[in-house]
């Protein structure tokens, strides 16, 4: 049986059509494997919102032959990149290079990287109007049914269905989301309105339980704004959410006067409540294994969701490349096991670091020293290498076993 599922490729199904699912349907199918991505959406969407695309990400996409189509949509973030205090006052440089000194930061539309994800893949292996709404398997293969009626089987389905995954339920028992304490309210505006703006800087700043950034996306015709902000009630958890501009500009009254001259410009804004989980038991039952956000939410002080979804793709390919249907369940662990070690990692490091934004500190300066210092921390982010690390793993036999 075995051999003769060796003979042909995998099939795998990738339930969620974001920029993880996206990203992970590009990875198996440039490891050989059939891959098909059903989206509950009517059509693919990203709202207007900006999201980072970092060397440890950048490097496996370029690898897949997406540089052309990143440098045309993305905005490259490098000099003059800045961590202040909420006066303005500067406390160190970000880091907009890995330790080879390659600049691979792009500050990205949403939507933009997910239509290079999407054009990338066949039409027909998308299939959007598919809401799951059943999963089950049996020893050779697994299936999934749709509220359409339709069914599909695979022999791998992924989960990169959302910090709110409904397929969640069939790997551990549910797991609601935590809530930080802060809403974040974001937006674009275009970089005519701000002329003496920063060309390809990514600037924060850091006040009282407070901090604000802003970075380039859309070639530089747009600076992406998020202001993250204490509440007393949960907010929920949705990037559509229609925020109050007012209520943003008050939040950061008295602040640099360049945060304070942008925010005047703002005309509407978006909110959204920051979640995460601690760390599940497991991603993986049988068949079917979480990715991105159904595995792993992390709160957005590091920029690394998106990356660590596309981190996942990268190396749940490798493990699955040229390998038969009968090895799926035990593959899938031993994914598991290897990559949960960095996402752990991130996911506390991320929850840290918004402390240090939001100036949690007994002592601001050693929140100072810690920002200042945060270099060493980010070239070890930027420099690890996914694909490489599987495959040496793999060569070493230094991947865990099942």
């Amino acid at each position: 049986m075995n051999q003769i599922a060796k003979s042909r490729p995998l099939r795998a199904a990738v339930v969620g059509g974001g920029i993880g699912g996206l990203a992970a349907a590009n990875s198996l199918r440039f490891r050989g494997i059939d891959v098909t991505v059903f989206e509950q959406a009517e059509r693919l969407g990203e709202v207007g919102a900006g999201v980072f695309v970092y060397p440890n990400s950048l490097r496996q996409l370029e690898r897949m032959g997406f540089r052309d189509a990143l440098a045309n949509v993305g905005a490259r973030v490098g000099p003059g990149s800045q961590y202040y205090r909420m006066d303005g006052t500067v406390v160190g440089s970000i880091l907009t290079t890995d330790s080879s000194g390659w600049n691979g930061m792009y500050g990205m539309h949403r939507a933009d990287l997910l239509n290079a994800l999407a054009a990338a893949l066949p039409p027909d292996a998308i299939r959007t109007g598919h809401r799951c709404t059943g999963f089950a398997q049996r020893d050779d293969a697994a299936r999934l049914s749709f509220a359409n009626g339709e069914v599909f089987e695979a022999d791998v389905v992924i989960a990169a269905d959302g910090i709110h995954s409904t397929l969640q339920k069939h790997v551990v028992d549910p797991q609601p989301p935590e809530y930080s304490g802060s809403r974040a309210y974001r937006g674009l505006i275009s970089r005519d309105k701000l002329p003496q703006w920063r060309d390809e800087a990514h600037q924060v700043w850091m006040g009282d339980g407070k901090h604000f950034m802003v970075f380039p996306v859309r070639g530089g015709q747009l600076l992406n704004y998020v202001g993250f902000v204490p509440t007393k009630s949960e907010t929920v958890e949705s990037w559509s959410a229609a925020g109050d501009r007012d209520e943003l500009a008050a939040s950061f009254a008295g602040w640099d006067p360049r945060v304070t001259e942008l925010l005047g410009k703002v005309e509407s804004c978006f909110w959204w409540g920051l979640y995460d989980r601690k760390p599940l038991p497991t991603w993986t039952s049988g068949r079917l294994v979480l990715l991105g956000d159904a595995a792993h939410p992390m709160l957005p002080h590091l920029g690394q969701g998106a990356n660590q979804a596309m981190e996942d793709g990268v190396a749940l390919a490798r493990f699955l490349e040229g390998r038969g249907s009968g090895d799926v369940v035990r593959l899938l662990q031993q994914y598991e096991a290897f990559r949960r070690v960095r996402t752990d990692m991130i996911q506390a490091e991320a929850r840290q670091n918004g402390l240090r934004y939001d100036s949690k500190y007994a002592s601001l300066e050693q929140r100072d020293r810690e920002i200042a210092s945060s270099a060493a921390f980010r070239k070890s982010l930027y420099d690890y290498d996914v694909d490489n690390a599987v495959v040496a793993g793999l060569r070493e036999n230094q991947v865990p076993a099942a």
